[in-house]
């Protein structure tokens, strides 16, 4: 029986449906990458994971636990690492993660040892005393962290944790995602950066308009656009009668547009790359480089969609 499983899941505001008939299982010990842009209803979907979120039909299975019936004790097997920083200025980094601790039950030298623990492990230990006020965004993520993993949960979901910060940052967090699952924990990590879900994940489930339209190995979804090809090219001049005109082409399936550059996939790029060029051409659009590479899960999320994750 999988970790968790996710069967027919709905969930409303009012006329709005956020979560469709949601089926979905993870495997313990994966890194589960949950793919979507904004308003796909990946959060949603974490909440109500969570218990702080009740479904509106379906069920919801951690561990062999009723989400709904088993609150707390499915809330007890969690570390959530919250979109919104669920740290408290006021308090020191140390206080921040004590004060969680409690909330799950430690006490005494288990509870010190698992704060310096977690101290030690977002990289904090030396500012364990300072206040998140004097904290970098980088660094405030990373005792959004400390905060979720310091009982050490069996399952630690991450919802968006790389919003808004620094490289660095960003790279020091998705190390410690394969370290904690290295560790022993089962991780569902959502994102729309592609990028870092090809980095990290075992299998990626993709999320839009609340449905899940695709999921797999890396390798069994790229193999899903193994025929297309992706043409990359930065422009100037680009126009929308331009646009207008290479969407409307029969044999081109996707057009992303920028200001300076385009996004193209097409079944078979030699055959329609005449075709682009000259449609540019016609528009006095000029071209300043050109690029042809295999289709990744950017370009299998556009296939599907019809947008880029970021839209």
């Amino acid at each position: 029986m999988s970790f968790i499983q996710i069967k027919n899941v709905v969930k409303k505001y009012s006329n709005q449906i956020s979560v469709d008939h949601l089926n979905l299982s993870v495997q313990q010990g994966e890194i589960f990458g949950l793919l979507g842009p904004n308003g796909a209803g990946k959060s949603t979907t974490i909440k109500m994971l969570s218990g702080l979120l009740k479904m509106d039909g379906g069920e919801m299975i951690v561990d062999g636990l009723s989400v709904a019936k088993d609150t707390l004790e499915v809330k007890r097997l969690i570390g959530l690492v919250p979109q919104e920083l669920a740290i408290f200025e006021s308090l020191s980094a140390r206080e921040n993660v004590t004060f969680f601790a409690r909330l799950y039950g430690l006490r005494g030298a288990l509870l010190q040892n698992r704060v310096k623990e977690a101290l030690e492990f977002v990289g904090l230990s030396d500012r364990a005393s300072d206040k998140p006020s004097a904290f970098s965004g980088g660094m405030k993520r990373r005792l959004n962290i400390a905060c979720a993993i310091m009982h050490h949960p069996k399952l630690i979901i991450m919802d968006e944790p790389t919003v808004g910060i620094d490289p660095q940052s960003r790279n020091h967090i998705l190390e410690s995602v394969k370290t904690l699952n290295r560790m022993g924990s089962t991780i569902i990590y959502t994102s729309h950066y592609m990028e870092e879900v090809s980095a990290i994940s075992t299998r990626v489930g993709i999320m839009d308009h609340g449905h899940l339209i695709a999921c797999g190995t890396q390798e069994e979804l790229r193999s899903k656009v193994a025929q297309d090809n992706k043409i990359i090219l930065q422009v100037a001049n680009l126009t929308d009668d331009a646009v207008k005109e290479l969407r409307e082409h029969p044999r081109i399936k996707q057009v992303n547009a920028q200001e300076q550059a385009l996004e193209l996939l097409v079944g078979s790029s030699q055959a329609y790359l005449q075709d682009i060029l000259f449609i540019l051409s016609k528009h006095n659009v000029k071209i300043q480089s050109l690029a042809q590479v295999e289709p990744d899960l950017e370009a299998l999320f556009l296939s599907l969609t019809g947008r880029t994750l970021r839209d």
